[in-house]
């Protein structure tokens, strides 16, 4: 069988590339394609070579590549897949929307359908300030046409496959598709249990609007009795540093191996983003800590509340200061009852192998359906072909033709 990976673009890493390292992994000839590829770090990709779009050719297309948009449901129908049997799609854009024939089998793997294009994008307007003005025009006629494109391409999918079940609900509101689930992979192994926690907080992440750093560091200068380190880099590093008290300790990007320490170091990791999954709350819980969520998105699926079995954190309900205070009480208050040891286990649930598996059993169910439908296709021809036999006039095949139909 011959086999194409999609992805939609190759720049930085992060979860949706540690996915992709796991289906090359499940499919190590595979050929891989990419609207562009700028990654420096090779590791996810097995050293394969991609084939890009012609997007990877044109101006400033390492750093600005987002400004392409509007070409890229264009660009990755360029890829010619023809040849190949098995397309798999790793899809937070557009990847799904690569061109398959009939008697090809597509499975797509969904991070989430393009959040700006449909659920958020009110809220996406806000932080880009395009609320008003012919610019904010603009963009609402260019997510209208990628709201129809992205609709109609998922009519080529033959298998959805979502990394959550908060996705998968907003890939049926979206797509009115049912969607296998299958979480992402956490590299457990990369992370030992630390039982002996110092007396910070930790958050981790890229500085951008969603992600509620502001909203964290906020909540500390609230509370000046409790420490908080935060790690990370982007577009709002300036603003979070400006606003950050004498207890919040802004560390800016930091190496995996800083990283870890802190980790596994923390008191507990706050988490404050309505987020599709959330690799990095897991990988505190597989270095034995415990997380204060947000309790909406995909920390319903990875973090155990406090009053359930073998716990592993606590939820505050609303993006909001006081309740996060209210949790982090909470938290302090009960935090007893939540043991590194439980926090492990629940983030081995969600390891590489346990991804491999299930994917590869969708993978491979997905085939065999594929294969009855064309066998059951073929049947039914032969089946058509035999009665017009009866039916065509003396001398005359009928046999393929839409005559009598």
């Amino acid at each position: 069988m011959k086999v194409a990976i999609v992805h939609d673009w190759l720049v930085a890493p992060g979860g949706a590339e540690k996915v992709l390292e796991q289906i090359i992994a499940c499919f190590p000839d595979a050929d891989l394609f990419s609207l562009v590829d700028f990654l420096d770090d090779r590791k996810p990709l097995g050293g394969k070579p991609v084939t890009t779009s012609f997007i990877q050719r044109l101006p400033f297309a390492r750093r600005r590549y987002r400004a392409y948009l509007p070409l890229m449901p264009l660009a990755i129908e360029q890829f010619d897949l023809s040849s190949y049997d098995l397309i798999i799609t790793s899809s937070y854009a557009v990847a799904k929307g690569v061109l398959v024939g009939p008697d090809q089998t597509h499975v797509s793997y969904v991070h989430s359908p393009m959040r700006y294009a449909w659920d958020l994008q009110h809220q996406y307007l806000r932080e880009a300030k395009l609320t008003h003005g012919p610019k904010s025009w603009a963009v609402r006629a260019l997510l209208h046409y990628l709201r129809g494109w992205d609709s109609h391409s998922a009519n080529g999918v033959d298998r959805l496959i979502a990394n959550s079940h908060f996705v998968a609900r907003r890939v049926m509101k979206t797509y009115r598709r049912d969607a296998a689930v299958v979480p992402p992979p956490v590299d457990v192994h990369r992370f030992e249990v630390c039982a002996q926690k110092d007396d910070f907080y930790l958050t981790a992440s890229r500085m951008v609007p969603y992600k509620r750093i502001d909203l964290i560091v906020d909540t500390f200068n609230a509370t000046p009795h409790r420490k908080l380190v935060v790690i990370g880099d982007g577009p709002e590093m300036a603003a979070i540093r400006a606003k950050a008290g004498p207890n919040v300790t802004i560390l800016g990007y930091q190496p995996f191996k800083v990283l870890k320490d802190y980790l596994q170091r923390a008191r507990a990791f706050v988490f404050a983003a309505e987020e599709d999954f959330g690799i990095v709350a897991l990988e505190a819980q597989a270095c034995g800590t415990p997380v204060i969520a947000f309790g909406k998105g995909g920390a319903l699926e990875t973090v155990v509340p406090i009053g359930e079995p073998h716990p592993t954190g606590v939820y505050f309900a609303r993006q909001t200061v006081v309740s996060m205070l209210d949790a982090i009480d909470r938290f302090e208050r009960q935090r007893d009852q939540i043991t590194a040891a439980a926090c492990r286990a629940n983030a081995e649930r969600f390891s590489a192998t346990v991804f491999r598996r299930a994917f590869m059993s969708e993978v491979t169910r997905t085939i065999a359906a594929a294969g009855l439908r064309y066998r059951a296709g073929a049947s039914e021809r032969v089946e058509y072909e035999r009665s017009t036999e009866d039916l065509a006039w003396p001398g005359e095949a009928v046999k393929g033709s839409s005559w009598g139909r």
